[in-house]
């Protein structure tokens, strides 16, 4: 698929408003009792986590409401594998029936997001489509939770499910299921989370068919229409009321595995005209050799979700969708065609789109301008758990907090969930403790993580455990920005990257890097990893003496890096009772002298970084917020074709703001 085009249905509304609000609110509170439902009766703890979503589309596919916390991945997509259904099955749909699809090559996301498709009907008449979509933290394939960085083909990576009937009028169809649930590990929790949302479809549709008997049918189809009617008006009156021109930017995935260094260009130009807004992806990079690529689908939801961030106060739905088009080229990394591997798109393509869509729209409204946020990353473990006699299997699978970009105003969000879904919770430590065989050790701040600017980006987190009784076990990481570190805007800075360790602080010690699979662990073996924090946005060099202060009083700065960052001099007096003092002469001359030097950082030549880094002359942070440095971390290497890139986006991020 190479482009969104839908016509318009804009009109005057045909309810009165008070019935019209009722209706539109009421389709939120069924949503959004489909979210409760899930909740407290699924299986998983990644769904327990709120990795699910739900959604009511019309009778043609087209969604009608999402909920109040839904993943902004799973809503931009949900309309789509609606369609799928009605494409495939068309009149040989039937009352009682559910379908089953989790296929990314026809508008899903990857394998794991699973979705359950039940068709309302009154008196006889299909009328509407409950839909709702849990990850299920395992589809099978060659890896543990399904995220296998060395397939390149979906095949490794688990089930692919096309729409399939799983109850035929009524009748639960128990082969079928048994049938997909026997390919995935732990196939008893796949079966309970599939009740929990076909239970969940179920009361959406009983909510649906009272408001049908208490407002008719006539007037609860009008509303379908009418709320997606409505959400195009405001999108439109929106649209009008900016300037009308192009502007385009790049961000980038940190590699392709056969194609060793170099950075993986997604590009996005976004054009304004009268009534729509036209991103075209023309010149992103053709798909790689691992899971980091992502299906036509999963970046439609990218750039739904970027676009929307910067209009709050419009609701989502599909007519949403009918005045942001999308221009997506063919086998690329942002429109990978079957059978290549998609798994991993959620910290390839996904984020690289929605970041960039950030960028540009903050030039448009600088008063919501943000910076890039860090990266969504799953650290898996799976294996057999010898805790108990049973030695059942266990999946440990985590996500974690980091920081978002900084802020027009206001300083970048610290520890909190992905753009891509900040909904999501962070999953507590005991539960995961109780469920498998894993400890946590460490689950702090970092200090100095915030990408330094005017406004600090938030902070990111490191979280580190160790593995008690366990065996035949692997680990695996989905993630990325370790080469293509976070970035600030308007002269802000980057933050720092990511990345894994296993045995830190021994013997053993060993980066793995920020995507790997089936590393064998053992028993004692320990990990860690940190999130990103959020770049800055404006000039660290401007940023209040007193602010750099307060982050130094909390942790979030240490006075090593107020005075390299920010060029601001503190002296500690007592940190027990938070005494510190700013020099603010020294602090005048620092600033001066930083600004007669930094301009040339990123002119020097890389491998003499590299020669400063391994004498410990220059920190980590160092090394890619003064110099733009790419240093492979496992072998302490400069990388040069990455540093080049690199360093040409903090020219135009961050150079060409300094005074």
């Amino acid at each position: 698929m190479s482009k969104i085009q839908t016509a318009s249905h804009v009109q005057t509304n045909r309810l009165d408003p008070v019935t019209f609000e009722v209706l539109k609110n009421g389709f939120v509170n069924l949503v959004d009792q489909m979210a409760e439902q899930i909740l407290r009766t699924c299986y998983s703890f990644v769904i327990y986590s709120r990795d699910f979503s739900c959604a009511l589309c019309d009778a043609d596919g087209n969604t009608v409401m999402q909920g109040t916390q839904d993943i902004s991945v799973h809503v931009g997509t949900l309309h789509l594998t609606a369609k799928a259904v009605l494409e495939d099955f068309k009149d040989d749909i039937h009352p009682g029936d559910v379908f089953l699809v989790n296929d990314p090559y026809r508008g899903g996301t990857h394998f794991n997001d699973t979705r359950v498709i039940l068709p309302v009907f009154y008196e006889g008449k299909l009328i509407a489509l409950m839909q709702t979509n849990g990850h299920w933290a395992d589809m099978g394939g060659s890896t543990p939770g399904s995220f296998d960085i060395t397939a390149k083909e979906h095949f490794g990576e688990g089930v692919r499910i096309p729409p399939v009937r799983i109850y035929s009028k009524g009748t639960y169809l128990k082969d079928v299921v048994n049938v997909l649930v026997a390919n995935m590990r732990v196939p008893e929790e796949r079966v309970g989370d599939l009740c929990a949302q076909v239970e969940a479809a179920k009361v959406g549709q009983t909510q649906l068919l009272d408001i049908v008997n208490k407002y008719g049918i006539d007037t609860t189809l009008i509303a379908f229409e009418e709320v997606q009617n409505y959400v195009e008006r405001l999108a439109k009156a929106k649209i009008a009321s900016l300037d009308k021109r192009t502007w385009e930017t790049v961000d980038f995935i940190d590699m392709d595995p056969e194609l060793g260094d170099g950075l993986i260009p997604i590009r996005v130009k976004m054009t304004i005209s009268d009534e729509e807004i036209v991103y075209d992806l023309t010149g992103s990079h053709e798909y790689i050799s691992c899971f980091l690529n992502a299906g036509f689908g999963a970046s439609l939801s990218a750039v739904y979700a970027g676009t929307k961030t910067f209009f709050p106060e419009i609701p989502l739905n599909s007519g949403f969708y009918r005045v942001v088009k999308v221009k997506l080229p063919e086998n690329s990394v942002v429109n990978a065609p079957a059978p290549i591997a998609v798994t991993g798109f959620c910290s390839g393509a996904y984020e690289k789109i929605m970041n960039a869509c950030f960028e540009l729209w903050s030039y448009i409204f600088p008063e919501r301008a943000l910076a890039c946020s860090f990266n969504l990353e799953y650290l898996l473990i799976g294996g057999w758990d010898q805790r108990t006699e049973q030695k059942n299997y266990f999946m440990w699978y985590d996500w974690m907090a980091g920081g978002h970009g900084g802020r027009s105003g206001l300083d970048g969000a610290n520890a909190t969930s992905p753009v891509f879904g900040v909904g999501l919770s962070v999953q507590p430590c005991e539960g995961q403790e109780r469920l498998s065989p894993v400890i946590t050790t460490k689950h702090q701040i970092i200090t100095d993580s915030g990408g330094p600017g005017k406004y600090r980006g938030g902070c990111g987190v490191e979280k580190g455990g160790v593995l008690t009784k366990l065996n035949n076990s692997v680990m695996s990481y989905c993630c990325d920005r370790a080469r293509s570190v976070t970035w600030g805007i308007f002269g802000g800075l980057p933050s720092s990257p990511h990345g894994a360790w296993l045995n830190p602080g021994q013997e053993n010690e060993r980066y793995l890097g920020a995507i790997f699979s089936n590393v064998k662990v053992k028993s004692g073996d320990s990990f860690t990893r940190p999130s990103a924090g959020g770049g800055g946005l404006g000039d660290p060099l401007v940023r209040e003496p007193e602010a750099v202060l307060e982050d130094v009083i909390d942790e979030y700065v240490s006075i090593e890096r107020a005075k390299k960052d920010y060029g601001v001099i503190i002296k500690e007096i007592d940190r027990d009772l938070d005494l510190f003092e700013i020099d603010y002469e020294a602090t005048n001359a620092e600033r001066n002298q930083i600004r007669r030097e930094r301009k040339h950082w990123l002119e020097v030549d890389p491998m003499v970084v590299e020669e400063k880094y391994l004498n410990g002359e220059i920190d980590k942070l160092d090394v890619i917020r003064r110099y733009g440095v790419i240093i492979d971390y496992g072998t302490n290497k400069a990388l040069l074709n990455s540093t080049a890139q690199y360093r040409e986006s903090m020219r135009k991020r961050s150079l060409a703001f300094w005074e």
